[in-house]
């Protein structure tokens, strides 16, 4: 990896477009790299992944309007168009990059890696497959793509902290998408480089979205990066160009919404001929939760089989979770927000409540996507008064993991003490979640498809289940036309069940 200084330059010094950030994000994603066969592998997992928590979730109302969305856009006249998950119409690719990327990101049940940044790199494949199937190129191309979007993000969540400053790490994905895609086309550098300042430019949000009264918006934040990335291309792809420099220049992106003028970044990218490895720092999840409370559900339902006491409010007087700086002010009671204690908050709001997940696991002894957010589940009383009873601290040496770059002690966990009414002291942590590479079931493609096989259950019927899991493990060998079908048919169309209300299109 070659480590690369980034600063803010003032107008009356120019930079070379050559040292720019950007550029050199282009010249990593316009080289063609064949892919290990670990990566390879390790890209149909996630594609795997992707299609699971995308069928787990299209029958839910964001998805569906995303989709309807997308349904009232032709295919545009340069390709043959893009699948929806579910839906038997094409579209265009940056509306089927907007629908699909909805419904891989609602349920906040896809792949994860933290760093200096928070991201699901996950949230790249819609937008790369998308622009793959309309173009009608091959798995091969599209797995190229894929590890590219993967790479530059990871390359760029390792260095650059966007939520420091509020920052929602949308703006991460906008330009790993976009190199994602160049690589897919084969497109030079001068092109690529144009995209990622588009996308970039366009894909800067606040973190209002994931704070607060959470809404719909938090699925859709994703999906629009990816569609602002295939947009982004075709523009640069007809010779129109971006700011720049857009990271670096005096009113750009690091100088007034980053660490400001006097910043500076090390930025690691791989080195010309050096293999992409990005996506191999990545991880899944095993629950439908933040990553942060991934662990925290193992240790909670580890506890409440070893100690079914817990589980009644009545033999507890508190827990508390001394754990790292971002979970205990994103999802903990360090964020203030009395939402992470309120039964009648939205399932996006549960979602980002550790104090609740940790109770909802600790008494279920499991995690379920959708029965663990139900409004009657959140509402039990016995629930409502343990929630209460648990709060979040933040604890330096977990931080200091947290951020930690080696391997062996990043942590994601914590240590909770747990304080009972005859007076025994039950602590206990963990750092990192079961299936993390690290942890003590670490997924590998066996898991991974269990995954698909338990979320689509029910969802879609088994032979369309089989079909896609084979499709997918043959991805680098995929001609157009399989390609196109990487997608699902339903056993019933959720659209039909749920109709949306009319927009604009």
């Amino acid at each position: 990896m070659i480590q690369h200084h980034v600063r803010v330059y003032k107008a009356d010094e120019p930079l070379p477009r050559e040292e720019q950030l950007a550029w050199k994000i282009a010249t990593v994603a316009s080289e063609t790299i064949e892919p290990t066969a670990e990566v390879t592998d390790m890209v149909i997992n996630r594609v795997i992944d992707n299609a699971a928590v995308a069928v787990a979730s299209i029958g839910r109302a964001p998805v569906l309007a995303a989709r309807a969305q997308a349904e009232s856009h032709r295919v545009s006249t340069g390709g043959r168009g893009a699948s929806v998950f579910a839906s038997p119409q094409l579209t265009s690719p940056e509306w089927a990059a907007w629908a699909n990327g909805v419904a891989v990101r609602e349920l906040d049940y896809h792949d994860t890696f933290l760093a200096a940044e928070y991201s699901h790199p996950g949230d790249n494949i819609p937008a790369i497959l998308a622009v793959a199937q309309h173009l009608g190129r091959t798995g091969e191309e599209l797995l190229r793509g894929i590890v590219t979007g993967y790479e530059i993000q990871v390359d760029l969540v390792k260095a650059i902290s966007l939520h420091k400053h509020k920052i929602d790490h949308v703006a991460h994905l906008g330009p790993s998408a976009a190199a994602g895609i160049g690589t897919l086309l084969g497109l030079p550098t001068e092109t690529i480089y144009q995209a990622i300042g588009q996308a970039l430019h366009t894909t800067t949000a606040t973190r209002q979205s994931r704070k607060g009264e959470i809404s719909t918006w938090k699925a859709h934040a994703p999906a629009f990066a990816g569609k602002m990335a295939v947009e982004a291309v075709d523009r640069a792809l007809r010779g129109q160009t971006s700011p720049s420099p857009i990271y670096e220049g005096e009113d750009g992106v690091i100088a007034w919404l980053l660490d400001g003028p006097t910043a500076s970044y090390t930025v690691p990218l791989p080195a010309a001929g050096e293999a992409r490895l990005g996506i191999l720092d990545t991880y899944t999840k095993e629950h439908s939760a933040e990553y942060q409370a991934q662990a925290w559900i193992d240790l909670a339902r580890k506890l409440g089989q070893q100690y079914p006491a817990l589980r009644d409010p009545a033999n507890v007087v508190s827990a508390v979770l001394h754990t790292s700086h971002h979970t205990h002010y994103v999802i903990g009671s360090g964020s203030g927000d009395p939402q992470k204690y309120d039964p009648t908050a939205s399932r996006e709001t549960l979602d980002h409540s550790i104090p609740y997940i940790f109770t909802v696991a600790l008494q279920d002894g499991a995690w379920d996507h959708a029965g663990s957010y139900s409004p009657e589940r959140a509402g039990r009383p016995d629930t409502v008064a343990l929630w209460h009873k648990v709060t979040t601290l933040e604890d330096a040496e977990w931080t200091r993991r947290y951020h930690s770059n080696d391997p062996a002690e990043k942590a994601f966990g914590g240590r909770v003490e747990i304080e009972l009414t005859n007076g025994t002291r039950i602590v206990d942590e963990i750092a990192v979640a079961d299936a993390h590479p690290l942890g003590a079931r670490p997924f590998a493609r066996e898991q991974y498809v269990q995954k698909f096989r338990t979320l689509a259950a029910g969802v879609l019927h088994d032979d369309e289940t089989e079909r896609f899991l084979a499709l997918a493990a043959r991805l680098p060998e995929l001609a157009p036309q399989e390609l196109l079908s990487l997608t699902v048919t339903p056993l019933t169309d959720p659209a039909l069940a749920h109709p949306t209300p009319r927009g604009i299109f």
